[in-house]
């Protein structure tokens, strides 16, 4: 223990047995105060932190137990003990039972026992307080946990709401695009066909044209360098004839731009006499 880090209090009437006290723990390292009565002692406890009481049972007007009792319920972290030189041992067992007191000593008391005695309360008083302590900072870590969770709770039920909007949207436009009375493929960087919408099936027929082939299996070659080209360099390439199916149709190469340019384009199928 550092010296002065604990405070103990002195409760008796009998000034020789309070001199006797302070004589014994005068090379502890606590802080002393002393106390003739109950109402004196209730003075010092209003204006000190105090760790340790030891207190007479016997005193005029208010006795140990009742007084200790008092203490409990207005100070209770103070460990409380009582002193007494009367065998009076039923109503003080009670007493520590009630937890209204730490420990009794009966007077007159072992000095080298007594102080081996406060040692051991002030450190249970520590532990005690120790295990406040932790029992707080679990109640703030749970209730800074329970709001983390319901931040969470609230985070994931909006990004639900967003994907479930952008899903609504992606099925939107995927139907649209299906739907579009213009052809339309869709060519990645490395000639694979990533995308044909009803139309462009439509009109371009074959086996050849499905989704997952090379653009090499349904264009001529000179074509496919034209759209490869487009796609790398990122301009459009305008109104190119290519025969399919003995039928002619204009051809636009549109490349991806943005964070996906040179990584895509797409390619829009019209009859040449519509155009």
């Amino acid at each position: 223990m550092k010296a002065g880090k604990h405070t103990v209090l002195l409760v008796d009437d009998e000034e020789n047995i309070l001199n006797s006290l302070r004589r014994m723990l005068r090379k502890e390292p606590y802080q002393l105060f002393t106390s003739s009565s109950a109402r004196e002692a209730f003075k010092i406890l209003r204006t000190n932190k105090v760790h340790l009481i030891i207190s007479d049972n016997r005193m005029p007007g208010t006795d140990g137990i009742d007084f200790l009792a008092k203490v409990k319920e207005k100070y209770p972290d103070a460990i409380r003990i009582i002193l007494t030189g009367y065998t009076d041992v039923d109503a003080i067992t009670e007493s520590i039972n009630k937890g209204h007191i730490y420990k009794f000593f009966l007077k007159p008391w072992n000095d080298d026992n007594l102080k081996l005695e406060i040692r051991k309360a002030l450190e249970q008083y520590e532990l005690i307080q120790e295990n406040i302590m932790l029992d707080k900072k679990v109640v703030e870590q749970n209730r800074k946990l329970k709001e983390m969770n319901e931040h969470l709770e609230e985070l994931v039920r909006e990004r639900t709401i967003e994907l479930e909007l952008r899903n609504m949207a992606l099925e939107l436009s995927h139907a649209i695009l299906e739907d579009l009375p213009l052809a339309i493929m869709g060519v990645s960087a490395d000639s694979l066909i990533v995308l044909m919408n009803n139309r462009a099936r439509t009109v371009l027929g074959g086996d050849n044209f499905l989704v997952g082939n090379e653009i090499e299996e349904c264009f001529p070659a000179e074509l496919c360098a034209k759209i490869k080209q487009t796609i790398e360099n990122g301009y459009c390439l305008n109104k190119d004839q290519c025969n399919l199916e003995h039928d002619n149709y204009m051809i636009e190469v549109i490349p991806l731009s943005g964070r996906f340019k040179g990584q895509g384009g797409l390619l829009t199928f019209r009859d040449k006499i519509s155009c």
